[in-house]
């Protein structure tokens, strides 16, 4: 969804814009063609293996010769308002998100995201974090995980999973995901393997990264730095995310709770400009299949606040 992203941004040259999540560089690669002389882009990611491949310089094309200042931050989006000052930035024409795991995070075995591919049970973006999925694991009580994986997994059969897990960590530690297939592969409905598998890892990396107080916590700082009428464009992989930021979008909090003044006028910073959310092309879909879950919603500061 390349192309819708940067579209909703509607880059002015001469612009400030944030690449909250830079991982392999493709966004910021896009941004950074369309801007010239005295445009900026700031980009954050606090994973190490992003910085590395900021230094090497590979994930800039031969064609992308861009005039304009490009600085990289190796922290969490979290701290999206606390590092642009740092960097004397104020406020920003433009924000994009595309939230979620990396391509290169998932084909890593050892990072721990994969569903396929059988590695460390990690799942840390930060790998200075000092609590990984394993921890969790081997650690929480039978109710704490069942709520945890109810709650960020939204799977039906929470509970049972979480029993599951229990009983193989007494015979031994679950240290890699493929011990964790195994440990739960009698809870997976015929035919649904991968998608109840999917469910449990979503509900481990987003408690392992703090994922959803990141985004609400990044999504009030970005409406605080826009300027009016500057945009905010994020891309979400499961119904969580995509609550928060559709909530937020449109009347300016999480709870989807409008608030008007005394003349009936909406309090909310932020507007929508999306109609619904966008979703990727069957021939997106075909080339990427990850990107059948993905959704697009463009958001715009308001002139009044």
């Amino acid at each position: 969804m390349l192309t819708e992203a940067i579209d909703g941004l509607q880059i002015r040259p001469e612009g400030t814009y944030v690449d909250v999540t830079f991982g392999g560089g493709g966004h910021s690669r896009a941004i950074l063609e369309l801007l010239g002389r005295g445009g900026r882009l700031y980009a954050f990611d606090q994973d190490p293996d992003a910085a590395r491949r900021v230094e090497s310089g590979e994930w800039r094309a031969e064609s992308c010769e861009s005039e304009a200042e490009f600085t990289f931050i190796g922290e969490n989006f979290r701290y999206l308002k606390s590092f642009l000052r740092l960097h004397g930035v104020r406020q920003v024409d433009g924000v994009l998100a595309d939230l979620g795991v990396s391509s290169h995070q998932f084909d890593t075995a050892e990072r721990g995201f994969s569903t396929r591919l059988d590695g460390e049970l990690d799942m840390r973006m930060d790998r200075q974090s000092p609590v990984s999925a394993r921890d969790l694991v081997n650690s929480l009580d039978e109710e704490e995980l069942a709520r945890l994986l109810h709650l960020y997994g939204e799977l039906p059969n929470a509970r049972q999973m979480a029993r599951a897990i229990v009983k193989a960590r007494a015979l031994a530690s679950i240290d890699t995901t493929g011990q964790l297939r195994d440990a739960v592969g009698r809870h997976l409905p015929r035919g649904m393997e991968n998608k109840y598998l999917a469910m449990l890892f979503q509900a481990l990396r987003i408690e392992v990264n703090g994922e959803l107080e990141a985004l609400k916590a990044m999504l009030e700082q970005a409406a605080e730095l826009l300027t009016p009428e500057g945009r905010l464009v994020v891309i979400s992989y499961h119904s969580l995310e995509d609550r928060l930021v559709k909530n937020f979008m449109k009347t300016g909090n999480f709870e989807g709770r409008v608030e008007k003044d005394f003349y009936g006028n909406p309090l909310s910073t932020m507007q929508m400009v999306s109609r619904g959310a966008v979703q990727a092309s069957d021939e997106e879909v075909a080339v990427n299949s990850r990107a059948r879950s993905a959704r697009l919603r463009v958001g715009m500061r308001r002139l009044k606040d």
